[in-house]
């Protein structure tokens, strides 16, 4: 019969202890589930910042080149004025044309490039915000082992609380809400 009632009554001293361990399981796997969404939502805005750079940076080469161009056609002009041979006003006017087309090419190129720039940085923004919502549920399930091992209910409210702004956090990243924080991006950065 003894040995009935150790096994009785070892569950009903423990029993504390599996309601805290219950929780902790709980919100280790709503963190842990929401964690992996905001995961695979900041690739996809990883690849989209690589190809906004990958763009911005393509125009930025293609103005440069244009500017080359127009820098040839200033030259070549200047020296045609300067050799002023018979018939070669036609010429002259095709080069002022040339450099005309080339400057208002290159305005057309250069708001491409900084628009392709812009929309980096705005990405940015919401890619930081996931980086921090991952740090964010990464500290609270180490959090919430630490209080399967010691018990402490304080620490599994502290611990939920910590996983609850990572939640917040991403959710508003989901949104397209800035909750920025470039003090803590300058921290983690």
């Amino acid at each position: 019969m003894t040995d009935i009632a150790e096994t009785i009554q070892e569950p009903i001293q423990d029993a504390p202890k599996s309601r805290i361990n219950s929780r902790v399981a709980l919100f280790v796997a709503i963190t842990a589930t929401f964690m992996a969404l905001c995961n695979v939502k900041d690739g996809n805005i990883v690849q989209a910042m690589s190809q906004a750079q990958a763009h911005a940076i393509d125009a930025w080469s293609y103005f440069q080149a244009k500017s080359t161009k127009q820098s040839i056609a200033e030259n070549t002009l200047e020296l045609l004025k300067l050799q002023n041979t018979p018939g070669s006003a036609d010429i002259i006017k095709k080069y002022e044309e040339n450099i005309t087309r080339y400057e208002k090419e290159k305005a057309d190129i250069k708001a491409q490039a900084e628009g392709f720039t812009k929309e980096y940085d705005d990405i940015n923004l919401f890619d930081d915000q996931f980086d921090m919502t991952e740090a964010l549920l990464t500290i609270s399930i180490a959090m919430f082992g630490i209080t399967a091992l010691t018990q402490k209910r304080w620490l599994l409210y502290f611990s939920g609380c910590v996983s609850l702004v990572g939640i917040i956090l991403g959710l508003t990243a989901f949104m397209k809400i800035s909750l920025h924080s470039d003090l803590i991006s300058k921290i983690l950065g």
